[in-house]
């Protein structure tokens, strides 16, 4: 498309010819001829320099840079914006329903969806409009798929288990699979059914290998655009909040309720029966033990707020010097003590010089 045209896609100010051809975003360095890239911050406007980028987006003007450009309010943000209008149609060889396809009769599915080969969808299914279903998706009993969703290969969703709309579930993600209840009785552990569902709200994606166990009774739930990372394990009848993203290898335990916005870097450990308030930021392999207050940093294993987290661990790198000082100060004391005992007598007075 032109520049003109791109421009008006993002709303941005056009500083350049309007009948610019551009072909394709581009890393700045490795852009080519037609390509637009992007620079959010003009402290690195030396990478422009040896761009071959045809033009670039920029949140601040500046007369020195003499290559076309289109003025927005974020840069990195636009790009992103970019990245999806010239996203290419990843679903094309996906056409209609496969004649390998399994639907039972009593399912409804919308005449818009694309389902590949060897999927299975259960009865009284329902799948919503413009949904692409992946080979090897499982659709178990009852289950509820809204509309614009992706599936990718080897997804599995248990019975009665509901996915809202513009869900996208990564390759071999599992929703539903049984909580882990146990009841020890007489020496044996008795398994407890897990009776609930998960339910997936609006515009959530779930990592590849992810799995969110469901309800013993009632739900698990994933709030609407919240965004879980690859290998990531929820737990029975856990409440994630909205917009919430968690990075990979992270788990939470049974019950426990995350809140909104909430930041979980990766190798996070949360314990059951807590809740994480709202805004909370926890960084990577953190354990935590105990209710997160909203907005907190939290850091550590068990976790604690992030700038006592950082005074102890300051603390201990200096632990080395704190140690060889107090063996130090334990031999000058050594020294002084002994020259104080040869100072007295040894019945304790004072020694005089006849």
């Amino acid at each position: 498309m032109t520049l003109k045209e791109l421009a008006a896609l993002l709303g941005g100010e056009l500083h350049g010819p309007e009948d610019l051809q551009i072909t394709e975003p581009a890393k700045i360095e490795s852009a080519k001829e037609g390509a637009i890239t992007f620079l959010s911050n003009l402290k690195y406007k030396h990478f422009l320099e040896g761009t071959k980028a045809s033009a670039v987006l920029l949140d601040q003007a500046n007369e020195s840079i003499k290559l076309p450009y289109i003025l927005v309010p974020n840069a990195y943000a636009a790009f992103v914006q970019v990245l999806k209008i010239f996203e290419p149609e990843l679903h094309t060889s996906i056409r209609g329903i496969s004649e390998f396809t399994f639907i039972d009769q009593t399912a409804h599915v919308h005449e818009t969806v694309r389902a590949a080969p060897f999927v299975y969808i259960g009865p009284n299914v329902s799948v919503g409009k413009n949904t692409i279903l992946y080979p090897g998706v499982v659709l178990l009993d009852n289950v509820i798929v809204g509309d614009d969703c992706v599936l990718y290969p080897n997804v599995s969703v248990r019975e009665n288990c509901i996915i809202g709309n513009r869900v996208i579930l990564q390759n071999g993600s599992v929703v539903g699979s049984d909580g882990f209840g146990f009841a020890p009785y007489e020496g044996k552990y008795i398994k407890i059914p897990q009776m609930g569902i998960v339910r997936i709200e609006d515009d959530v994606e779930i990592g590849a290998n992810t799995t969110l166990d469901r309800a013993t009774l009632g739900e698990t739930i994933v709030r609407q655009g919240t965004k879980l990372d690859n290998l990531i394990q929820i737990a029975h009848n856990v409440v994630v909040g909205k917009h919430t993203v968690m990075a990979a290898q992270s788990g939470i335990a049974g019950s426990t309720e995350v809140g909104d916005n909430v930041s979980v870097g990766g190798q996070v450990a949360i314990v059951g029966h807590i809740k994480v308030g709202d805004g909370s930021s926890i960084a990577g392999k953190s354990g935590i033990t105990n209710n997160v207050p909203e907005k907190s940093v939290m850091w550590g294993m068990p976790a604690m707020p992030i700038t006592k987290f950082k005074r102890m661990e300051i603390s201990m790198r200096r632990l080395p010097q704190m140690l060889q000082r107090i063996k130090d100060l334990e031999k000058e004391l050594n020294i002084l003590k002994n020259e104080l005992e040869e100072s007295r007598g040894i019945d304790g007075q004072e020694t005089t010089n006849d």
